[in-house]
């Protein structure tokens, strides 16, 4: 049964991290980083909303960061925030959070598993972490299926 596609954001302070799954839900596999100012608000929502549309994404999935007390901290604001302009901006879908504590540090393991040189890790391990944001969400609601 499709559920149709899923898209899961790695929101930082430099890049957004890009994820979509498969038709089933089943799988997610890295798209793009975006780089991004939050000085100057540009959130690189067009190309979101593009990648939306092109995609026909269900729901978006925005990994929040917290603190390993569970409290939300200065980076978990930020993702807050940024998620209320996409909520403002993209209005065709359901936007939700999976809490995202340690999915830098396991990206960072598994590029290092694979090998990869320090500069190919530093430009794909935000991509990695959103994978692993939108995995673990649909893991989540695979089980509860």
């Amino acid at each position: 049964m499709s559920i149709g596609r899923i898209m899961g954001l790695d929101y930082g302070s430099k890049t957004i991290g890009i994820a979509i799954s498969d038709l089933l839900g089943l799988t997610a596999q890295g798209v793009e980083t975006l780089k991004i100012n939050e000085e100057i608000n540009d959130f690189k929502i067009k190309r979101i909303k593009e990648l939306v549309r092109e995609q026909d994404i269900k729901k978006i999935v925005i990994g929040l960061p917290k603190n390993m007390n569970n409290s939300i901290g200065f980076r978990g604001e930020a993702t807050i925030k940024f998620s209320e302009i996409l909520k403002q901006k993209i209005k065709t879908v359901e936007i939700v959070f999976q809490d995202e504590r340690l999915s830098t540090v396991g990206a960072e393991r598994v590029l290092l598993e694979a090998n990869l040189s320090r500069k190919k890790r530093k430009q794909v391990i935000d991509k990695m972490a959103a994978v692993i944001i939108l995995q673990t969400y649909l893991d989540t609601i695979n089980r509860r299926a």
